[in-house]
C-alpha cells in the first residue's frame, strides 16, 4: 500500500464532520445550559462569610475560592476545542454539564479543601461550556447569531441573578449554606437531561470535524490578543463584583438579604441589555460605540462604590449592572471577528482561556488590597483602572475586522 493510499484509508476511517441541528429544542437546551453557567459563582458571595465562619477559613481562603473559577475557566477553557474534536461538540457540552452537577454536589460535602476541589470540578465544566456554546451558536444558528447571542447572554445574566438572589432564602429555608449551595445541582441535572434530548447532529463542517485541528493558531494575531484582553478585563470586573460586592455593601451597613438582592439586580440588569444590544450591534459595522457607552456606566458605578458605597447602593448597583452587560458584546465580538466555526472555537478558547487567566487575578488582588489597607478605596481604584482598560481594548475589538 502506498503512502497516498494509506492516507486515503485513514481519511475514510475518520468520523464524518457533524454539526448540531439548530432546532427549537436545541435553542431551549442552549438557554437552560447558559442559566447554569453563573449560579455556581454568584451563589457564593451572599454566604461567603457564613462559609468562612463554619469552616474556620481565612480571608486568603476566601480570596482563593473566588479566584478558582477564573483560573479554571482559563486552563480548562483552553482544552475545549481539543475535547470537542475528540468527543464531538454535542457530547463535549453534555460532559461539561455533568461535571458541573458533580462539582456542585461535591463542594458542600466536607471542609475547606473539599469546597475548593468541588468548585474546581464544577467550574471546569463551566469552562468547557463557556467556550463551546458560542461555537454551537455560530454553527447551528448561523443566520441568527445576534439574536441567539443575546438570548444566550440574557440567560447567563438571569442565572447569575437567580444565584445571588435565591441563595440567601435557600440558605435560611434549607438550614444552612451547604444545602443552599448544593440545591443548584438540580438545575444542572435538568440542563444535562434536556441537552441529551436536543443534541441531534447532521453532516456539516464542525469544530469537532477532522479539519478543525488544522485551523491556524491565533497567537500571532494582534486582533485576537485585543479581543482576549478586552474579554479578560470585562471578566475581571464581573468576577470582582460577583465575589465581593455583597461584602462591600454589608460593610457599608446594607443587610445580608438586601446585599444579595442588589447583586442579583446587577446580574438581572444585563438581561434586557443582552436581549436588545447584541442583535443591533451585530447588524452594525462596528460594536465599538456600544462597548464604550456601557463602559462609561461601569466607571460611574465603580466610582460611587469607591467614594460612598452606603450613600446610594441601589444606584451604584444599577450603574455597575449596566456596565457589566458589556459581556454580551464580548461574546458577540468573538463570533463576529472570526470567519468560520473552527476559527470561532480557536478565538473563543484563546479569549476565554487567556482572558479568564488575566481575570482570575482580579478577585484575589481585590481581597489582598483590602487586607493590606483595611478599606475598600484602593481595591476600587484598581477596579477603575481595569474598567478604563476594558473600554480602550473594547473599542479596538469592536471594529469590523477578522482575525
Amino acid at each position: 500500500m502506498t503512502v497516498h493510499d494509506e492516507a486515503s484509508t485513514q481519511e475514510k476511517a475518520r468520523p464524518a464532520s457533524r454539526v448540531l441541528i439548530g432546532s427549537g429544542l436545541l435553542a431551549a437546551a442552549v438557554l437552560l445550559a447558559a442559566m447554569n453557567l453563573r449560579p455556581a459563582v454568584t451563589s457564593v458571595g451572599a454566604v461567603l462569610d457564613e462559609m468562612r465562619e463554619t469552616l474556620g477559613a481565612s480571608a486568603t481562603w476566601a480570596g482563593a475560592l473566588t479566584t478558582v473559577p477564573g483560573l479554571c475557566f482559563a486552563f480548562a477553557g483552553l482544552t475545549a476545542p481539543a475535547v470537542a474534536r475528540r468527543l464531538g461538540i454535542g457530547t463535549a457540552v453534555g460532559l461539561s454539564l455533568a461535571l458541573l452537577a458533580v462539582g456542585l454536589v461535591l463542594r458542600v460535602l466536607d471542609g475547606p479543601l473539599v469546597v475548593l476541589g468541588g468548585t474546581l470540578i464544577g467550574t471546569a465544566g463551566i469552562a468547557l461550556a463557556n467556550v463551546l456554546i458560542p461555537v454551537v451558536v455560530k454553527e447551528s444558528f448561523a443566520t441568527r447569531i445576534g439574536l441567539m447571542t443575546g438570548l444566550y447572554t440574557g440567560a447567563l445574566q438571569a442565572g447569575g441573578a437567580l444565584g445571588s438572589a435565591l441563595t440567601p432564602p435557600l440558605d435560611s429555608g434549607l438550614g444552612g449554606w451547604r444545602p443552599g449551595l448544593g440545591s443548584w445541582a438540580v438545575l444542572a441535572v435538568a440542563a444535562f437531561v434536556l441537552w441529551l434530548a436536543a443534541a441531534r447532529t447532521r453532516p456539516g463542517p464542525s469544530t469537532a470535524g477532522p479539519n478543525a485541528a488544522g485551523a491556524r493558531s491565533l497567537l500571532r494575531s494582534p486582533l485576537a490578543w485585543i479581543v482576549t484582553v478586552f474579554f479578560g478585563m470585562q471578566s475581571c470586573l464581573a468576577y470582582i463584583v460577583m465575589g465581593w460586592l455583597p461584602q462591600v455593601l454589608m460593610d457599608a451597613g446594607v443587610s445580608r438579604g438586601d446585599a444579595g438582592l442588589l447583586l442579583g439586580l446587577v446580574s438581572l440588569l444585563g438581561l434586557p441589555i443582552s436581549l436588545l444590544v447584541p442583535p443591533l450591534a451585530a447588524r452594525s459595522g462596528s460594536q465599538s460605540g456600544w462597548i464604550v457607552l456601557l463602559g462609561v456606566f461601569g466607571i460611574a458605578g465603580v466610582t460611587g462604590l469607591m467614594i460612598a458605597p452606603g450613600a446610594a447602593p441601589l444606584l451604584w448597583s444599577i450603574l455597575v449592572g449596566i456596565g457589566m452587560a458589556v459581556f454580551s458584546l464580548a461574546l458577540t465580538t468573538i463570533a463576529l471577528r472570526a470567519r468560520s466555526g473552527p476559527e470561532t472555537a480557536k478565538l473563543s478558547a484563546m479569549a476565554q482561556g487567556i482572558g479568564y487567566l488575566l481575570a482570575a487575578l482580579g478577585p484575589f488582588l481585590f481581597g489582598l488590597l483590602h487586607d493590606l489597607t483595611g478599606g475598600w478605596t484602593v481595591p476600587f481604584a484598581m477596579l477603575l483602572a481595569v474598567v478604563v482598560g476594558q473600554i480602550v481594548f473594547g473599542y479596538f475589538a469592536g471594529r469590523p475586522r477578522y482575525v
